[in-house]
This record gives C-alpha cells, structure tokens and sequence, in this order.
C-alpha cells in the first residue's frame, strides 16, 4: 500500500543527540569525558515534545546517527543508551522512529560484534521502507568508511544496496532517498577527504552509483553543523546536531516536505519548532497538492 503515491507528506530529520559529548567537548577528552549528559537529555526530550506538537503528524522522526558519545565497550554507553531509550519512548506512537548508525554507534572500525550490538539497541543496521510511494534506504555508512574489520559485511551491504535500486527501478517509485551518518561530501563534490567526509575514490563510486539510480537526496549528520552541496542533481544535505554544536548553528531538527516533484526542507532550532511549529510556506507546500 505505500508502494503508491498518496499526494506530499513530510518527515523530521534529527542527527547527533549524542549522550555525553558536549561534557567531553568542553572538558577536551572526548574518549573518556563523556560522564555526564544532563544537557543532552533536556534537548532529546525538547526535540520529541517540539515533534509531537506538530499538526499534521510527520510521517516518522529520523535520527541519523551517533545516538549515544560512548563508544562500543566504553564505560559510560550502557546509561547513555538507556537514558536515550527513556527519551524516545515518549514520542508519539502514530510517529514511528527510524534509526541510523553513526560511527560512535558501531565504532570507527565497526566488527561483526559492535554491528551485532547495535541491531540488538536499535534494530538493522541497513533497511529500506516506502512511504507514500517514496523508497528509502538506511545505510551503515561505517562501512564505507572503515571495513577492515568485517570486509564480509561491507559486501553484504554493497550487494544489498545493489538489489534494492533494482527493485526501485522496477517500482517507479516517485523518489529515492537516502540517509546515513556521514556525508558524501560537505560542500562540494571533488573536496578533500577529512574526518568528516568520506574518502575520494569511495565518495566516488557512490555518487555515481546514486545518480544512475535516480536518488534525490543523501540527509547525514555527523558534522555538528548545517553544510551540503549537489553533484548531478543528487543533493547532500547535512544536518546539524540535536546534541553538541562544533559550529555557529544551534540545536535542531530539519522538516522535509515531500512532493510530486521535489523535496523542500529547513533546519529548525529546537526553540524555534517548539514555540512556533513549521512555518505557514512549508504547510503550504503541503497543502498544495
């Protein structure tokens, strides 16, 4: 049934509520600083009632990526997991919550065991879902960007993406959408490669492959700031965090309306979608149609 195209609907996407790094940030130890999250609980739990507020209902509430600032096996990850849990379970049950995995989700050289972990806390790690006649698809984007540990399951997604563009070739689906943890590129496509972004050669052949298949739109975070760019009509866009900000934006959530033809989004303040709700141009995009 949400093979066909139902007229634009929209979702929220989040990144980066990371428990526990704004303490390590301003401490300067970000391997073991990570104690205390007080502040990020307040701004998850700012971001779900802001969310369930909203009027019409999103279609679901996408987080891209590092839930939680402990890395597997460290010693505060445990809390900080189940604190975020706690958060999350208030939201609205008619908004269903989407889970990407971030880099401190399954470590920077994520193995078959810290994948294992996550999907046993936050379900697959890779996925697509319709929506309204729109394919999406979840990808592990550490895999792309450290696979040494575990070659077979970088394979296994790759041949898994590979399928899925088929079955979305078939379908005629109105749009393809992406999202993961960390961006293709942050501005431009042919930019240096830094922690941030993934490398050339790589960012490469997925661009390419994206544009063949037809995918409008790549949503990342990890960044801690707004950023993106386009390559062949395929747009990077880079949320903000939710959590930390290594920027001059502030804590947020983007709305992204889905049309016919296009997707039009804007990033938030927390603040902001609280006390105001998505603005009168976005509701009207909706109502359009």
């Amino acid at each position: 049934d949400e093979c066909q195209w139902k007229g634009p609907f929209y979702f929220i996407q989040g990144a980066d509520p990371q428990f526990g790094l704004m303490k390590a940030w301003t401490c300067g130890d970000t391997d073991n600083g990570d104690d205390e999250w007080g502040e990020e609980i307040k701004l998850a739990e700012q971001a779900v009632q802001a969310i369930n507020k909203l009027n019409p209902k999103p279609k679901f509430f996408v987080l891209c990526g590092d839930l939680v600032h402990g890395m597997p096996g460290t010693l505060w990850r445990k809390n900080q997991v189940q604190d975020l849990k706690n958060v999350l379970k208030n939201t609205d049950q008619d908004i269903p919550l989407v889970f990407v995995s971030g880099n401190h989700d399954v470590g920077n050289s994520p193995t078959r065991e810290t994948i294992d972990d996550y999907c046993k806390n936050w379900g697959d790690d890779y996925f697509s879902f319709w929506v309204g006649g729109v394919f999406f698809l979840v990808l592990n984007s550490q895999l792309f960007f450290d696979s040494s540990q575990c070659p077979e399951l970088k394979q296994a997604q790759d041949v898994w993406l590979d399928e899925q563009l088929a079955v979305a070739a078939k379908q005629k689906c109105k749009h393809i959408i992406v999202f993961q943890h960390i961006p293709l590129f942050l501005s431009t496509p042919d930019e240096d490669h830094g922690y941030f972004n993934l490398e050339k050669s790589v960012r490469e052949e997925i661009m390419e492959k994206f544009h063949k298949a037809g995918i409008k739109a790549v949503f990342a975070g990890h960044y801690h700031r707004n950023a993106g760019g386009s390559y062949k009509g395929l747009e990077m866009v880079v949320s903000s965090a939710i959590g930390c900000q290594l920027g001059e934006d502030t804590h947020g959530l983007r709305v992204v309306v889905v049309t016919e033809e296009k997707l039009v989004h804007r990033y938030y303040s927390l603040n902001e979608l609280s006390s105001q709700g998505i603005e009168k141009e976005l509701l009207d995009v909706l109502a359009k149609q």
